[in-house]
């Protein structure tokens, strides 16, 4: 019986929720991916096929962070998940070297089926279909209601960044970054940008540091 090679990953953002987020959405399929390292703000330390760079909260897949997974040799192939699929940046982050452009809509059985292609030799690029909401993974004040969006604005406000800021980071335009913001402001009951900073330092909403390796949703799943 053939059985397919398990392909090793690392999962890659500044912040200790987006990555257990993406470990737990990955749990079910050890079979085919083996998450050996989570490193949030901290660089890969192991030999992966894939490191899968989560953009929320971050620079693009154009950026230095995704260059210098790039250039590691440790890391035999990059893939970026995104939900910015405008050509051109899709366009420059590939020829960078980048060998993975992935849609943060895909389910967790389709991301599972690009990273293998991917640590096969492909080149993948996923694209949302539309306006597709994330279906998987997590991110700080989800349990707040605040949705992906709201909470990388408001992740991005606490660190201190300007609303253009935020906007060349995210490339959304200013009036969308002003929507969320007050979509998120709503729901978290603040009226002014330094309360939303002090919400935010109290919710987890910070660039956490932090390398794990293995997989603790997998290694909870086996304990129970």
């Amino acid at each position: 019986m053939f059985l397919p090679m398990v392909i090793r990953i690392a999962l890659v953002n500044d912040d200790e929720v987006v990555v257990r987020g993406l470990d737990a959405m990955l749990r079910s399929y050890g079979q085919r991916v083996e998450v050996v390292q989570l490193a949030a703000g901290k660089q890969v330390t192991s030999p992966v096929d894939v490191a899968l760079y989560d953009t929320f909260g971050m620079g693009q897949g154009n950026g230095s962070a995704v260059a210098r997974l790039v250039a590691d040799p440790r890391v035999k192939n990059v893939a970026v998940y995104t939900w910015n699929f405008q050509p051109w940046l899709t366009r420059e982050t590939l020829s960078m070297g980048v060998r993975g452009y992935l849609s943060k809509s895909l389910p967790a059985a389709k991301l599972v089926d690009a990273m293998c292609a991917i640590s096969a030799g492909k080149i993948v690029v996923s694209p949302s279909a539309g306006r597709s909401a994330l279906v998987g993974g997590d991110w700080p004040g989800r349990e707040e209601g605040l949705t992906a969006r709201e909470a990388e604005v408001l992740s991005l406000i606490t660190m201190g960044l300007s609303n253009q800021e935020i906007a060349e980071r995210t490339m959304l335009s200013l009036n969308s970054i002003k929507s969320y913001i007050r979509s998120a402001y709503r729901k978290i009951d603040v009226d002014s940008r330094s309360k939303a900073v002090l919400w935010g330092i109290a919710h987890g909403l910070r660039a956490d540091r932090l390398r794990v390796n293995g997989s603790p949703a997998h290694e909870s799943a086996a304990q129970t």
